[in-house]
């Protein structure tokens, strides 16, 4: 917002040059008191003392009233300029895998904030931040699905619970991808007002568990108008998956700090999720490091754009009656000061 001081009708203030003119035409100012004197002398040094003490100071003082009623006239009032900002925006539901093999360290990592799980969280988060106008909702799955955050503007609390998962939250084993998807596509049909749905499923498995299977789930999806962007996480080579705490989602290290490896993961199939984004008129993606993941993204954000649009107004805020007091405080006090202090004799 943008405040200025302007004048409604600038033109008015012309009169303004009138005062001079007025004062010039006025000739002496005060008026001599109407009393004989026995010496020409005297009367000539009283009426000296009057026009100095008297007239000088209530002239002033009508002009300045004058000139304060003018400018009351001239319309003064404060312009405050405004700019609101309507967005079109985009309804999102991420689908967030956090099975056990989220915890792989092969995408470059050497802690739980270089695992799978912990770079897409970190991604994530920033695309988040970069959608203030998207209503966004969380689904994070495992063996099922469980709704982390509804469609929602208010991002920050949205991070806060992104930032509460960690893999072993879900007791479930397994990756339900098709029940995630369908549950946001549910999710999804329920916004009557929404212009434009997207899914974005994020997982490092197969399919192999749910109700649901992935290619049903994306016609379901693709029935209620949401496009699917899918994104498989992962290196094309079997990897170990490092010993964790279920309840904090910690590495487990050795005596000498070293990563404890456990089971050996396989790459998934990943011709599926391609499937999943071709019915429901998405795209499909792999990242196998942070940096891919990151340009994934970034990609996403491109290809779905919010509608924004501008609307400028001015809002004025009226001050006439500051100068319009101001001059009735003035002619009361010319009216004070010639009937008391300076009272002309008749």
């Amino acid at each position: 917002m943008n405040s200025h001081f302007q004048f409604q009708y600038p033109w008015v203030l012309a009169l303004l040059a009138l005062l001079p003119v007025y004062a010039f035409l006025r000739g002496r100012v005060g008026k001599f008191s109407a009393l004989r004197f026995p010496s020409a002398d005297l009367a000539r040094a009283a009426g000296g003392a009057a026009r100095s003490a008297v007239g000088r100071l209530l002239i002033f003082l009508r002009l300045l009233t004058v000139a304060l009623c003018v400018a009351a006239l001239a319309g003064p009032r404060f312009a405050n300029d405004r700019t609101e900002t309507q967005a079109s925006g985009v309804d999102i539901m991420l689908v967030f895998d956090l099975s056990w093999s989220m915890m792989a360290l092969d995408m470059g990592g050497v802690d739980e904030s270089g695992s799978r799980f912990g770079i897409a969280s970190a991604v994530l988060e920033d695309f988040i931040s970069k959608r203030p106008s998207d209503r966004i909702g969380l689904i994070a799955f495992s063996g099922v699905p469980y709704l982390a955050s509804p469609l929602t503007l208010n991002h920050d609390w949205l991070i806060q619970n992104l930032r509460r998962l960690h893999i072993g939250i879900i007791r479930e084993l397994g990756t339900a991808i098709g029940d995630a998807t369908a549950a946001a596509a549910k999710r999804l049909q329920m916004l009557r007002d929404s212009k434009s749905r997207v899914i974005i499923v994020l997982t490092d498995g197969d399919n192999n568990q749910g109700e649901i299977g992935p290619v049903p789930a994306a016609q379901i999806a693709a029935a209620t108008g949401a496009k699917i962007y899918t994104i498989g996480l992962g290196i094309e080579e079997p990897c170990q998956l490092p010993a964790f705490d279920l309840n904090t989602g910690k590495l487990k290290r050795g005596a000498n700090g070293q990563i404890i490896p456990t089971i050996t993961l396989q790459p998934a199939n990943y011709s599926v999720l391609r499937e999943m984004s071709q019915l429901a008129h998405g795209h499909s993606y792999r990242a196998t490091n942070r940096r891919e993941l990151q340009s994934i993204y970034n990609e996403i954000d491109r290809l779905e754009k919010t509608e924004v649009k501008l609307r400028r107004y001015t809002t004025f805020t009226p001050l006439f009656q500051w100068p319009l007091l101001a001059a009735f405080a003035l002619l009361l006090l010319e009216l004070i000061l010639s009937n008391t202090r300076y009272r002309r004799a008749p």
